[in-house]
C-alpha cells in the first residue's frame, strides 16, 4: 500500500505527517484490497477556528473512496474524515 501526504501551501511538521500516515495504515488493516491512500492537508481562507482541511482518497482496485472534512486541526480533520472513510468501505462491503 502506497500512502501519499500533500501538505498544500504549508510546511507540515514531522509530527503531523507520522500521525497522518499511522492512520492511514491502520484503515488498511480494515480493507486490505486498497491500494493507495493520498491525504491532503490545506488551510481554508479566512484564517478563522474551522480552517484546517483534510481531504482523504482511498483506492482500490476499480474503486475510489472520498471524504472531506475541516477541523479546528490537522489531526481531528484526519480522524473525522477517516470515520467517513471507514464507514463508506462498510456500506460497500454489505452490499457485495
Amino acid at each position: 500500500m502506497d500512502v501519499r501526504i500533500q501538505a498544500i501551501h504549508f510546511d507540515a511538521s514531522d509530527k503531523l505527517l507520522a500521525f497522518a500516515n499511522k492512520k492511514a495504515e491502520r484503515l488498511q488493516r480494515h480493507n486490505p484490497a486498497i491500494t493507495t491512500i493520498d491525504i491532503k492537508l490545506s488551510v481554508v481562507k479566512p484564517e478563522t477556528a474551522m480552517n484546517k482541511e483534510a481531504v482523504i482518497s482511498v483506492y482500490q482496485p476499480q474503486d475510489e473512496t472520498v471524504a472531506s472534512k475541516t477541523a479546528d486541526s490537522f489531526e481531528e480533520a484526519i480522524d473525522l474524515a477517516l470515520e467517513a472513510i471507514e464507514r463508506q468501505l462498510e456500506k460497500r462491503k454489505e452490499r457485495k
